[in-house]
């Protein structure tokens, strides 16, 4: 029987990532340093030819971009090629060399799976513990990056009998239950204009900074042509011209390219993937499927349910968690916030059927764990 050198405990189970790779806002700021990197190389070679003088900094700068650039997407890979992932009797632990992060098991709250596009099979789990909301708000989070299988990782951390095969992370939840577990309820949100329009503070804040990246890019076009034309006219060398006009147009699609991205995740991606949701209600559990997302909720962890009227005759329904050691709310929609982030929470959104999902949740007497007690 194999026992952890630290707890003391018994090893259920342990594992390395199966999938090393950079996150994808590390390979977004990567791509946006070469781009940097490259526009100085480019203006570089305007000062060396037009100027006739060493572009020490442009070059020193493009060289800092690039290798910022490398270690972005290396970085994370390196420090994943040693991380182990063990969960014991009691814990779950993530440990680099002396480096240890764990959580208690019957503390996590919730989990989320993000199944990987690049390795079928793998993917990343997300062990969140509830935490105050308001003025002590913190995160709480354990993340177990590209392991195999990742639903029946987290089967094995909440103790649960499964007899789900393994598969490549495109089966729905409805035929990955556990023994014994049905399903109760089940619906999709409905998705109406209002989904379009930004709702939280940070969509609007995403919102506003990408009008101001679409605003520079206009001026910059606008600029472009009669600048050009005025260094075509004084005689500018043919490579420094080149290099220039290359330089300016990569500026260009870089700040378009971001202004896009912002646009997109303020107004498109929140409604897209609203249109791919389902939630699953089961006997024992709460499901959200998002595509390549889900999210897992033991019903024991749930203590209220605050619908929340939206427009068109819809209703938001925040489940307001609990769990012990650990008295207090959930950091997403304990009183009723809009949700911050584009991570999947426990808040069922555009609902058109509140008052089940408020009865299966909560029937007389409150939740099953609080009638136990």
């Amino acid at each position: 029987m194999v026992r952890d050198q630290v707890l003391g405990e018994r090893i259920e189970w342990s594992a390395r990532p199966r999938v090393v790779e950079a996150p994808p806002a590390f390979r977004v700021a990567a791509l946006v340093l070469f781009a940097l990197s490259a526009v100085s190389v480019c203006f570089a070679i305007v000062i060396s030819f037009s100027l006739h003088e060493t572009p020490a900094e442009p070059l020193l700068f493009a060289a800092w971009c690039a290798v910022v650039g490398v270690l972005s997407v290396q970085a994370p890979k390196i420090w994943l090629e040693k991380v182990e992932y063990i969960v014991t009797e009691r814990h779950v632990v993530m440990q680099r060399g002396p480096f240890r992060r764990t959580i208690e098991r019957r503390a996590i709250s919730f989990a989320r799976i993000h199944w990987s596009k690049s390795q079928p099979g793998a993917g990343d789990i997300d062990l969140v513990r509830a935490v105050p909301t308001g003025a002590l708000r913190r995160r709480l989070l354990l993340q177990l990056r590209g392991v195999a299988a990742p639903d029946q990782v987290w089967a094995i951390i909440r103790g649960a009998e499964t007899h789900a095969s393994v598969h490549r992370g495109d089966r729905p939840l409805a035929q990955r239950l556990d023994e014994g577990e049905h399903v109760v309820w089940s619906a999709r949100p409905t998705r109406t204009a209002v989904a379009f329009a930004p709702r939280s503070p940070r969509e609007l804040g995403v919102l506003a900074l990408s009008l101001v990246l679409f605003v520079a890019v206009g001026r910059m076009m606008t600029r472009f042509v009669p600048n050009a034309h005025a260094l075509v006219q004084a005689g500018l060398p043919d490579v420094p011209l080149a290099a220039l006009i290359a330089g300016e147009v990569i500026a260009a699609a870089l700040v378009l390219g971001l202004a896009l991205y912002f646009a997109s995740n303020a107004v498109l991606l929140p409604a897209r993937n609203l249109g791919i949701t389902r939630y699953l209600i089961t006997n024992r559990r709460v499901l959200i499927q998002r595509g390549r997302e889900e999210l897992h909720l033991d019903r024991e962890r749930i203590v209220d349910v605050i619908p929340t009227p939206t427009s068109h005759g819809l209703t938001d329904v925040f489940l307001v968690l609990d769990g012990p050691r650990a008295r207090a709310l959930s950091m997403s929609g304990a009183f009723g916030e809009s949700n911050a982030s584009l991570e999947l929470s426990p808040i069922l959104e555009s609902v058109v059927d509140a008052e089940s999902v408020s009865r299966i949740l909560m029937p007389r007497g409150g939740p099953p764990s609080r009638q136990a007690a």
